[in-house]
């Protein structure tokens, strides 16, 4: 990268003009620092103001972009408990138009007569006039005041409104610049950061690009860019922000301009140029302990098997043992839908490590997932001479003093824990096998820190079906097995979907599995009542159904709040039978197992993710009953949370679910939290863009083979995997 083209884009952003104190630190809590930051960051859409109707002009049923003057505004309410309209009646001069929101009391705070309002949206004929409904908007002026006083903050000691003009291209200023950046052409709109406006972001972005040389490094290679015509990286900054007279917005907003692929493939052969080589690393790697399987080994992981493997184990295993018979250390993804038996299967390898004189770890999201795995591998390795201890965060200082040192001189052979685990002063004699369960609750930063504790084969166990499309790029340094059948005599859960009027019909059913000896969960998504969220708490609904609906059954409430040693004696009690209904919250959605609890409710079903969804459902089927699923809704329901009750009436299978549910959420919220190991993609879309990204990493790979070691774009795929990305140097 030459050095002008990296101090260019270097530039902090609060060297420009507008960007003060308080700017600078709200730009920065969504990670923009630099004027790079801020130009890969897309609009979110594009409003072509070219040709702006007049309100006189408007025909119902069309899409339009009018711009006028707020002529009034206010709260309307209906008979509806709780529903309230926004309206607000707009003039430009030709006539008035009328734009209305369901349920979005905020805006009353937002508008006010005398400003000058855009609105873009659909055309409809009322009998009181024309309208808008839920129209976007946007505030581009106000005869009474200039700006909200709360947006005034002083630069270099002037005050600064956030209305300065900046110089468009061609030297124009003031109203031109008006003009030329937020009026009479194809308009970037911006996602709001805090107080700033995407008025605000339109000046900001442009002095941006003002301050870039016209040409800058190309983080592409030429053969590539010029095999896909490809236009220059900051002729497409250019474009991607202030497309160009011609430009196609349609194009634009399906993110399709070329301007537009060229950055988005640009951010993925990045990515993929740093899985590469971070495979290469790996395959560099070797470790200090090759296990060997021999016929005594076999013998022995025979001998704690309680049931027969199924197709999908024996193969999953048999990848693992191979992986772990070579020098350099493994790296695969163990993916299993709900209780398709993945824990067998890590034990079964864990045998091969342990009976080679190396020791294991298997490091859980949660004390109550690290409990459970530490009853389950202690009943499976009864008959051994393996110790298999527990490390979690508490216990009493002197038991987890001596069980350091039995861990650090290998007396312990198998270690289950949590976090704890990556603690300094956790070592190890001789690790050779690292396990970590439900992957997607830990960063990739912790995966490497397990890795420093020795250099140990790595097996990565999730039971959130993972979509091929996050797969073949999350996990490119991983190798994938696959477990997708169930053991044998489980049925499949039927799922049904209820409205919470049809509640009393629910528990009824209920009632009837619990009179046969059965047990069931109940689950909400809060700990306690809020006034914003209208939900049923777990805390209360608790009370109630012990008292109330489930009289004389034993009712007991598990929540994340609770003291671990509370948790543990509840969910014993569960396990053995002496509760027979666990109300809880998401903390059960991993790792609990009894097989004698049949029936699962889900209150305010439509609140959850279709994974989630999934994952608390796996708690029931998990013995050769019958098993059900309820899904209580509370009316209405929006498109999306009808497609995913829909989704789960309809099918078990995780992997077609986890398919709907990337559809439906996007990778950013695939697993529910962004320590997922997922790249964080600024432009990129894994499903909007698949096919680009499958390019991407087809052509990175190829170029990587010939590629020179000291070739620049090498070295910025190096930065960019651990920096831009949020990844590091992990197994």
């Amino acid at each position: 990268m030459t050095s002008a083209s990296a101090e260019a884009l270097a530039i902090p952003l609060s060297s420009l003009t507008g960007v003060g104190a308080k700017r600078a630190a709200e730009l920065a809590r969504v990670g923009l620092h630099t004027l790079e930051d801020l130009l890969l960051r897309f609009p979110i859409r594009y409003e072509d103001r070219r040709r702006t109707a007049s309100i006189a002009s408007l025909r119902p049923g069309t899409l339009a972009t009018v711009i006028g003057d707020v002529a009034g505004s206010g709260l309307r309410r209906t008979r509806r408990p709780g529903f309230t309209i926004f309206e607000m009646t707009v003039k430009d001069g030709s006539g008035s138009l009328k734009a209305v929101w369901f349920n979005q009391r905020f805006l009353r705070e937002v508008f006010h007569r005398g400003q000058q309002v855009a609105l873009f949206g659909k055309v409809e004929q009322t009998a009181a006039g024309l309208q808008m409904t839920s129209p976007q908007y946007e505030i581009l002026g106000d005869s009474s005041e200039d700006e909200d006083p709360d947006d005034v903050e002083t630069v270099d000691g002037q005050e600064d409104s956030g209305a300065t003009a900046v110089a468009a291209p061609g030297g124009t200023s003031g109203e031109d610049e008006e003009t030329s950046v937020h009026h009479g052409r194809i308009v970037p709109v911006y996602e709001r950061i805090g107080s700033l406006t995407p008025k605000i972001q339109r000046s900001l972005v442009r002095q941006a690009l003002d301050r870039l040389p016209s040409t800058l490094f190309d983080p592409i290679p030429r053969d590539i860019r010029s095999t896909h015509r490809m236009p220059g990286r900051a002729e497409a900054l250019r474009d991607a922000h202030f497309p160009d007279e011609g430009a196609d917005v349609d194009a634009l907003n399906a993110f399709r301009s070329p301007a537009q692929q060229r950055l988005i493939y640009e951010e993925f052969f990045l990515f993929q140029l740093g899985v590469a080589l971070r495979r290469q690393s790996i395959e560099r790697e070797r470790k200090a302990h090759v296990p060997v399987v021999t016929d005594a080994i076999r013998v022995a992981a025979r001998r704690v098997l309680p049931f027969q493997l199924t197709t999908g184990q024996k193969v999953a295993l048999r990848d693992i043992v191979r992986d772990m018979e070579k020098p350099q250390p493994m790296n695969r993804l163990l993916q299993g839908d709900v209780g398709t038996g993945k824990t067998i299967v890590g034990v079964l390898a864990s045998i091969v490590a342990m009976e080679n004189g190396l020791q294991v770890a298997l490091m859980a999201p949660t004390e109550i997932l690290a409990d459970q795995h530490l009853a389950t591998i202690r009943r499976l390795l009864r008959d051994t001479r393996f110790r298999v201890e527990e490390l979690t965060g508490g216990g009493k200082p002197a038991v987890r003093r001596a069980l350091l040192t039995d861990l650090a001189s290998g007396d312990i052979q198998f270690a289950v824990g949590t976090h704890a685990l990556l603690q300094e002063g956790v070592a190890f004699h001789r690790l050779g096998l690292a396990i970590i369960d439900e992957q997607h609750r830990f960063g990739v930063v912790q995966r490497s820190q397990l890795r420093e504790k020795g250099t140990p084969d790595v097996l990565v166990m999730t039971a959130t079906p993972i979509p091929r499309t996050l797969a073949l790029t999350t996990y490119g340094d991983l190798d994938v097995s696959v477990i997708k059948e169930r053991p044998a005599g489980r049925q499949p859960i039927k799922t049904t979907v209820r409205p919470e009027t049809r509640r009393d019909e629910v528990w009824q059913f209920v009632r009837g599995e619990l009179e046969r000896g059965r047990q069931a969960y109940v689950i909400y998504p809060l700990i306690e009542e809020s006034e914003k969220i209208d939900v049923r708490a777990a805390t209360a609904m608790a009370e109630h159904l012990a008292l109330d609906v489930f009289p004389p059954f034993k009712v007991a409430l598990l929540h994340g709040r609770l003291k671990s040693d509370e948790k543990d004696r509840i969910m014993a009690q569960f396990a053995a039978g002496e509760i027979q209904v666990l109300v809880s919250t998401t903390v059960v959605e991993v790792g609990v197992d009894v097989p004698n609890a049949t029936v699962m409710v889900v209150e305010h079903a439509e609140r959850f993710g279709l994974s989630q969804l999934h994952q608390l459902r796996g708690r029931v089927g998990r013995g050769l009953e019958a098993s059900h699923c309820v899904l209580l809704y509370q009316p209405p329901l929006s498109d999306d949370a009808r497609a995913r009750l829909k989704a789960m009436s309809e099918t078990n299978d995780g992997f077609e679910l986890a398919e709907r549910d990337l559809q439906l959420r996007g990778p950013g919220d695939f697993f529910g939290t962004r320590q997922s190991g997922l790249p964080t993609l600024r432009i990129g879309d894994l499903v909007r863009d698949f096919a680009v990204l499958q390019q991407a990493r087809d052509e990175a790979r190829a170029w990587l083979a010939d590629a020179k070691k000291d070739d620049p774009i090498l070295r910025l795929a190096w930065g960019s995997w651990r920096d831009r990305f949020g990844l590091v140097d992990v197994g």
